[in-house]
């Protein structure tokens, strides 16, 4: 039973009709495994009309399953109970993984209503299962008597998780109580799609569209004619949002008025008091979630967040982000003045955050000679991904790719490759979807369509996901350093997936959020890795490297904008756990005064460094299971920069060095608890001097 599926999706159950298990024994796509390799998804047959029976079948299936395991007449032991469970929801399963993909990638009408119809169904069935007296009762007494037992870590650790799942869902609670947590689990299920839709839609309405060509000054033609939008007889430029507050056109643009106009369409786009607001739905939200932590017995929702996680309360968050603040607001401080001072050069304004990166980027330029237009030349997309992410990956790993053109894909900007391992054995395939679309949720992410398991005989179809601006047609897709470091990051991502190396499902899937972001934060490093930045820094015109003077001062603005780069995370971190350190006593609140308040409770209310996502459209702690959670990235920094030091330290981009991190944390999944496994290969407890040196700010 795949935790990640019924957690993660939100959830949902339906009686199946007449005739339905027929139909879908005949017809759908999703009732038995693919016959494409590695199971991988018949996007060519799959039609929207398929989901909600798949679902429905699915869902049907599963319960019949859970009901066998529950009133089976013999003694509970791992096979009949715990294995069971991993083996049960199959087709659930599989048109689960394909349908949340496409809604987030490729979404439409319909999928939009499929989804709002069975969010709530999907967490009654999530429920049905978790909250199973008689499930659970089984589970309790094999976990009671694990120490007898003769199992390995790995299914030790299954028992245990599985164990503190089903109590962490409810499965203790008195009967009225358990009804009160499916009324507010249904309700938040409901919100969270709500929240999804409303701001993708808001992402969409708040694109800026620009009627003079002079009001883009600073932009490269291929950008420009990138913006390129026939409206009736008259040509604009559109300027579509990224999920973050900052656009990477920012640091570009010249005309201040356009650069204040892109910004504040950012900041204010689902805070318009129009059918996309956001604002309603999110104090909703914070609300029924500290009523559910208060019936589960925890003073808020982020204490029952933080249940599984490394850092395990509140409290050390807290102190780990306050490691930070000071140095960040020193640096945030002097950088602010030396972009004012450049200001004043030029001419009389305050700065305002609309205009922190372009007066930033001016400064790279005069203090290290430095133009990310000068670098753009040499980041075309796939040199980067082929000699620069791949290149990186074989160097460290063994691994190759080839790209197959045999294999159906969801809409033809995806791309396909087989992975070979070292030994050149099939090791699994990764797509690869990089542009932006209107229908593509904002952000860049992992996700699979297959699981690894031995268990279950499955091999990983992995998937990235980015929302680069696609260039015109006939135009190279030239990337930026922040582009460039998606992409190394997503992968780190996909390599954890790729390796994974368990016999149990769920010892997969279920990886703390402050751990599962080490592999693709520590992947980052080698973006800009010497040996693998001359390799892929290519110039798509005239196929020169890069020159060395250009990748030294690459190296040396390294640590340039930190107090921007770092405070926008600290600020948007610090405002998530306080969304969700709210009592249940303290009611619904003005979202609008919350943050306001909240940012000023830590000290994270930078000047003109505003949050990397405002309250209204943090679609990670409202939709993608990131509540109380975005302190991950920093965490997971602190441990990828520990992990990176001692690589230095024992030879760097090495064979025996990659070897040695795959076969201790990217192939473990979470076989074993986090904070013994991350000691286990870096020697001691995490530190965050690295992180300190790394950032500039020690």
């Amino acid at each position: 039973m795949r935790m990640v599926l019924i957690t993660a999706l939100a959830s949902f159950i339906v009686s199946a009709g007449t005739g339905l298990a027929a139909d879908i024994k005949t017809g759908n796509p999703f009732a038995s495994p693919s016959p494409l390799p590695f199971q991988a998804p018949p996007f060519d047959k799959i039609k929207n009309s398929d989901y909600l029976p798949a679902f429905k079948e699915g869902m049907r299936q599963q319960l019949l399953e859970v009901d066998k395991i529950a009133n089976n007449p013999a003694q509970p032991n791992f096979d009949n109970t715990i294995a069971a469970l991993e083996k049960s929801g199959a087709m659930l399963e599989r048109v689960s993984e394909v349908f949340f993909a496409l809604v987030q990638a490729n979404t439409d009408p319909t999928l939009d209503a499929i989804q709002k119809n069975m969010a709530p169904k999907l967490s009654e069935h999530h429920d049905k299962i978790y909250l199973n007296s008689k499930l659970f009762d089984r589970i309790k007494k094999i976990y009671a008597e694990r120490n007898q037992k003769h199992l390995d870590q790995e299914a030790l650790q299954l028992l245990k998780v599985y164990y503190m799942q089903f109590v962490h869902a409810g499965a203790n609670l008195n009967a009225a109580d358990k009804l009160k947590l499916q009324i507010l689990n249904k309700k938040i299920a409901e919100l969270e799609t709500s929240f999804q839709q409303k701001l993708l839609a808001a992402n969409n309405k708040g694109e800026l569209s620009v009627k003079n060509r002079q009001d883009l000054e600073g932009l490269s033609e291929n950008e420009i004619n990138a913006l390129v939008v026939t409206k009736g007889k008259n040509q604009e430029y559109v300027i579509p949002l990224q999920n973050t507050t900052q656009q990477p056109l920012l640091q570009s643009i010249s005309n201040r008025q356009t650069r204040q106009k892109l910004f504040e369409h950012s900041w204010n786009r689902a805070e318009r008091n129009d059918a996309n607001d956001t604002r309603d739905i999110i104090a909703t939200l914070a609300l029924l979630r500290s009523r559910k932590a208060a019936i589960l017995g925890y003073p808020n929702y982020a204490a029952y967040v933080l249940y599984d996680q490394m850092a395990e309360k509140p409290e050390t968050v807290h102190q780990f982000l306050g490691q930070l603040i000071p140095a960040t607001a020193n640096k945030t401080t002097e950088d602010a003045r030396q972009i004012q001072a450049i200001i004043d050069k030029e001419k009389h304004f305050n700065l305002r955050p609309w205009d922190w990166n372009y007066y930033a980027e001016k400064i790279r330029k005069i203090k290290f000679d430095l133009d990310q237009n000068e670098i753009k030349p040499y980041f075309e997309l796939n040199h980067v991904l082929q000699d620069g992410v791949f290149y990186a990956a074989s160097q460290l790993y063994g691994v190759t790719f080839k790209e197959r053109h045999d294999i159906p894909v969801y809409h033809p900007d995806v791309r396909v490759f087989d992975v070979f391992d070292k030994d050149h054995s099939p090791l699994g395939l990764l797509y690869l979807d990089y542009f932006k679309r209107d229908n593509k949720t904002g952000g860049a992410w992992m996700n699979n369509f297959v699981q690894q398991s031995t268990l279950l005989g499955t091999k990983p179809v992995v998937y990235n996901v980015t929302n680069f601006l696609k260039p015109a047609k006939g135009e190279p897709a030239l990337l930026t350093s922040d582009d460039v470091t998606t992409m190394f990051h997503e992968f780190g991502h996909a390599l954890h997936g790729l390796f994974s190396n368990n016999k149990y499902p769920l010892t997969n899937t279920n990886m703390a959020r402050d751990f599962v972001e080490l592999p693709s934060q520590f992947n980052e490093h080698w973006a800009f890795y010497p040996d693998v930045l001359k390799h892929y820094a290519v110039n798509y015109k005239t196929g020169q490297p890069m020159p060395q003077l250009l990748a030294d001062k690459i190296e040396k603005a390294r640590t340039f904008n930190q107090g921007y780069s770092l405070g926008e995370i600290l600020a948007a971190s610090s405002l998530d756990m306080q969304w969700h350190e709210l009592p249940v006593t303290a009611g619904k609140q003005n979202v609008d005064t919350f943050e306001l308040q909240a940012l000023k409770n830590t000290h994270t209310d930078f000047p003109n460094v505003p949050p990397r996502y405002r309250s209204s459209y943090f679609l990670h702690i409202w939709a993608n299971g990131y509540s109380a959670g975005y302190y991950a990235y920093l965490w997971t920094e602190m441990l990828d920069d520990d992990v990176y030091e001692w690589f230095i330290d024992h030879g760097g981009m090495t064979r025996a060095n990659g070897q040695r991190f795959r076969d201790m944390i990217l192939s473990r999944g979470h076989s074993e608890d986090y904070g013994p496994m991350f000691k286990a290969f870096y020697g001691k407890n995490p530190t965050i001097e690295p992180m300190l040196r790394h950032r500039g700010l020690s």
